[in-house]
């Protein structure tokens, strides 16, 4: 095993550790189901004849019970363990959507929709537990490829999404005769599907207990009258310092992200919602461009993670993403829906692509055993925020403004281009090598 080498190739995927590798699978697959969800989720509800504010309100509302029991989930998963919270999540999804595909109470479809997110393109996260998966899979990669592997998994969580939106397509059709709500019950047929497999991965998986530490402080309380006292304070200092800056760093993060999630909840969760209303297009136009963004977007994170090793994950987060706002602004004046197709492509490809390079930003301004708790953060900055847009972006379009989500959303994101690198620059995590 080389834990230096850059795991883009078969040798290299097969040198990473076994639970980097399962946790890898298990995301790829669940991005397929989440895949096929982010295209026809809201149209579904559409056909149910749901309200652009009433589809945005439980975005909304999946966002915020996720980010706050993502804080809960992440901090109690430094201390007793990751693994039995993914597989928590893995066995509610499959009977929630086993009882949604025999109950058609809209009650339970709002409670199953908010407690795992459906319709809001997660690009494979588990949900509220996406912390603890997140400081799962961080705890055996070297911080000198962790930008790497960070990416590989971001790009396979997009060609994911890619299957899965390329299936949207089809899946509506699956049920000879059937039209309506009822053409869309595949969708939620594949997710139950994929959910039981993702169970059993993780259940046959073992976790490698996380290491605390001995505590300083407890020890000179308890045995503060011997020669290594003197040391002990010491190191309790130094550990005090080095907690205040990992802190200021996340509470910076916090603010960064927030900028960022609601630029991208103003639109992105609604844009097969808005493709629709606009140009008057299905799941059979969507489909496939979704189906493009993603392959193309999962190649674009490889870039991302090359270049991450040669400039560093500053560099390459922020740079592509003055393109991003460039064609996001440019979106809305599209004439015909190939040419907004064409900008929505370009827009995933510089902007998402940074995805993985964010996630190793993140746990790296921390240790091990805090990682739980930075992802928590991270995903709460993201979630509570991103929670808003919708609701936001869906009493605009309700309106008939089909215009103001995309301007708001791009003052936002460039605002946070700003903000990241003046702000989190100093942060950077020595996860790049000089490459030639």
């Amino acid at each position: 095993m080389n834990p230096t080498s850059i795991p883009y190739t078969w040798s290299g995927f097969k040198s990473l550790h076994n639970s980097t590798r399962r946790l890898i699978s298990a995301r790829f697959l669940r991005s397929i189901a989440q895949g096929a969800l982010a295209v026809d989720f809201t149209l579904y509800l559409r056909a149910r004849a749901w309200t652009a504010p009433e589809i945005g309100l439980l975005l909304m509302a999946a966002g915020l019970s996720g980010a706050v029991l993502s804080l809960f989930i992440g901090i109690a998963s430094d201390q007793i363990g990751r693994r039995l919270f993914l597989l928590i999540y893995e066995a509610g999804l499959t009977l929630g959507t086993a009882l949604l595909l025999i109950n058609h109470s809209v009650w339970l479809l709002v409670l199953i929709a908010v407690l795992f997110g459906f319709g809001r393109g997660a690009n494979g996260a588990s949900g509220p537990f996406a912390p603890a998966e997140q400081a799962w899979l961080a705890q055996h990669i070297p911080s000198t490829i962790r930008g790497s592997v960070f990416s590989l998994n971001a790009a396979l969580q997009f060609w994911g999404m890619g299957i899965g939106a390329l299936l949207s397509a089809y899946l509506v059709h699956l049920l000879p005769g059937e039209t309506g709500p009822h053409a869309f019950y595949p969708v939620f047929f594949l997710n139950l599907v994929i959910a039981l497999i993702n169970y059993l991965q993780i259940f046959t998986l073992k976790e490698t207990p996380i290491n605390h530490g001995s505590n300083p402080r407890t020890i000179l309380k308890t045995d503060a009258t011997t020669t290594k006292s003197t040391e002990l304070t010491t190191i309790v200092e130094n550990e005090d310092l080095l907690r205040k800056k990992e802190n200021r760093a996340l509470f910076l993060l916090i603010i960064v992200n927030s900028v960022n999630s609601l630029g991208v909840g103003l639109i992105a969760p609604l844009l097969p919602y808005w493709f629709s209303v606009r140009y008057g297009v299905g799941p059979e136009a969507i489909g496939p461009v979704y189906g493009l963004t993603f392959f193309l977007t999962g190649a674009s994170s490889l870039l991302v993670g090359k270049l991450s090793q040669k400039v560093g994950l500053t560099k390459s987060i922020i740079l592509p993403r003055l393109l991003g706002v460039a064609t996001l602004i440019a979106l809305p004046f599209m004439p015909t829906f190939t040419l907004a197709a064409i900008l929505y492509i370009i827009r995933s490809i510089v902007n998402r692509g940074s995805m993985g390079a964010r996630q190793a930003f993140s746990v790296g301004l921390v240790r091990d055993q805090r990682r739980g708790l930075a992802s928590s953060l991270n995903s709460v900055s993201w979630n509570i925020p991103s929670a808003i847009g919708p609701a936001i972006g869906g009493w605009l379009l309700g309106m008939g403004t089909l215009f103001w989500p995309f301007l708001l959303a791009s003052l936002l994101q460039f605002a946070y281009i700003i903000m990241f690198s003046t702000m989190m620059g100093k942060y950077e995590p020595q996860t790049h090598t000089s490459l030639p």
